[in-house]
């Protein structure tokens, strides 16, 4: 454990979900409606408040209901002060003051809670008085890992467009506890129909309806417009506890509640139906943890001239005896995590963007300096042969990827002809913008069916915007045409964690905890594609029996 590792005795009550929904934002856009988006902070032990999460970005829309939610402990002991800002998203900048501010609420996790799971207060932080308003919604996370794999279609839709058939596109909402709805997904939008067939989609039971089938959904279907003003087609209401062991297509009227209130002859808006509903109980990453699966944890570390020249002090590979540089923090951090799920403890250590000692420029290099063994014993060995590299070779350039991804990627389609028994995660350490950003993109697409993980931290003050293109929150990759099975890329720039431009031992728990939320997710996705059920735990057997 690295020194003064704090650890914490804290033992969180349960989880909860937070969803964020605002209305009557501010119009920052000349030519259309702001493009809003929610940030979540929380005040750490310092009394400063991190960024905890992002929400979507909804475009044209001043009454914006967001799907992404946070998912967050929940701590009976502790005061969780929390912020939520809203920003108009104007670039593809990760950077904060890239967008306009839209305004911002101070609570608390347990104001939100004991307000029966939700609050609306007015935004504020702005200079001057708006009738902008936020609403958080807090509930209780139901352990249930249910998988809902659900499909829609529309029969005789409304017409709405004046000059051509409705562009639909379905809303679906989960009740909350007190009544009130919130979004969880959103359809695709399907040009110029009045009879659409939505593609299938899968979604946690725990997002859908908190693993509750008797709670309502209500689906709404809209007709899109370009200007963000979608008109409601109509609605209907969906219990699945009453459905689900029913045989598609299952049939809904959708209802315009102006329309049936104003026109005595109304029947409907037309009809939506569920084309498919499954419901499948599905294992946790704990159970695969117990069946045996390992973690294969490969590095790779940018040592491209960008950094800096490592015997200056204003080098990002700059370190002195008893004192570690930021590669080496972020590599302690996140490693020492990994380490405990691989049972040998030997980690593969690269290097990219070096001249080695006999002149060639790598984008493949081991770190301990060996032609055809690249491990590491533990964390300690990955760091000693990082600074043996460092006194070794030339820092030199470009920042490539592909190579070490294609690396790892080998590696992980051994694993994959056994499923179940090995998981690979890539930690890229870097400072700066890819150079074969569209060879990164091909060798990741590539390798998205694969049981692989990236994790790229960004290391210094670079400006990261293209990495957010690799980290496909909100759009799926793609690389000549090809879509990526799986998100597997997780990116973090290194500086969101620094206090006062230092890194502390909360800010490198952290940054672990960043990196590798999203770890468990992406193996169950990879299990589920393969149908892998996880081996039974071992048997133990007393050493003292």
């Amino acid at each position: 454990m690295a020194a003064g590792l704090a650890i914490s005795d804290k033992v969180p009550s349960s989880e909860v979900t937070i969803n964020v929904a605002c209305k009557n934002l501010m119009d920052k856009d000349v030519f259309s409606k702001s493009d809003p988006m929610a940030v979540l902070f929380v005040q750490n032990a310092n009394q400063q408040y991190v960024e905890y999460g992002r929400t979507e970005s909804i475009k044209d829309s001043l009454n914006p209901s967001f799907v992404k939610a946070f998912v967050m402990p929940y701590l009976f002991e502790e005061c969780q002060r929390i912020r939520f800002e809203v920003y108009d998203v104007d670039s593809a900048s990760a950077k904060l003051d890239k967008h306009d501010f839209l305004g911002r609420l101070d609570c608390t996790l347990a104001e939100i809670l004991t307000n029966g799971g939700k609050i609306e207060r007015p935004l504020g932080g702005l200079s001057k008085t708006t009738k902008s308003t936020i609403t958080v919604t807090a509930e209780e996370v139901n352990p249930c890992n249910d998988l809902v794999t659900i499909a829609f279609r529309g029969k005789h839709l409304d017409k709405k467009d004046l000059f051509g058939k409705s562009d639909p596109f379905l809303v679906i909402y989960r009740m909350n506890i007190d009544g009130s709805y919130v979004a969880v997904h959103k359809t695709e939008i399907i040009k110029k129909t009045l009879n659409p067939t939505w593609k299938p989609f899968t979604i946690s039971a725990k997002k859908l309806c908190n693993a509750d089938y008797t709670r309502p959904l209500k689906v709404e279907c809209y007709d899109w417009d370009s200007d963000g003003s979608h008109d409601l087609i109509g609605m209907c209401n969906i219990v699945l506890q009453e459905h689900r062991h029913g045989n598609p297509p299952i049939t809904f009227e959708c209802i315009n509640p102006k329309k049936k209130e104003k026109k005595k002859k109304y029947k409907n808006s037309g009809e939506i139906e569920i084309t498919k509903l499954e419901i499948l109980e599905q294992p946790s990453y704990i159970d695969f943890i117990r069946g045996g699966m390992q973690v294969n944890f490969t590095v790779g570390i940018d040592f491209t001239a960008s950094n800096g020249d490592p015997r200056r002090a204003d080098s990002l590979h700059y370190s002195v005896p008893g004192q570690q540089n930021l590669y080496m923090k972020a590599l302690i951090a996140v490693g020492e995590v990994c380490q405990e799920y691989d049972s040998d403890k030997m980690f593969p250590a690269l290097g990219f963007g070096a001249r080695l000692p006999n002149g060639t420029v790598s984008h493949e290099f081991y770190l301990n300096g060996s032609p055809d063994n690249p491990y590491c014993s533990k964390i300690d060995g990955v760091l000693s042969a990082y600074m043996m590299s460092i006194n070794s070779v030339q820092l030199y350039g470009p920042t490539n990827f592909a190579p070490i991804i294609n690396h790892v990627a080998r590696f992980a389609a051994a694993s994959h002809q056994n499923p179940g028994s090995s998981y690979c995660v890539l930690l890229m350490l870097t400072d700066g913008v890819i150079s074969d950003m569209a060879m990164t993109k091909e060798a990741i697409v590539n390798a998205s069916h694969l049981p692989l993980s990236i994790i790229i931290v960004g290391i210094g003050n670079a400006d990261f915007e293209a990495m957010d293109v690799l980290d496909a929150d909100d759009e799926p990759l793609s690389s000549r045409g090809r879509v990526a099975v799986r998100d597997i890329v997780q990116f973090v720039p290194f500086s969101k964690f620094l206090v006062n431009g230092s890194v502390t031992s909360l800010s490198s728990v952290q940054l672990a905890k960043e990196v590798l939320a999203e770890i468990p997710d992406q193996v169950l996705s990879y299990m589920r594609a393969n149908h892998v059920k996880p081996n039974p735990p071992p048997t133990y057997a007393s050493q003292y029996s």
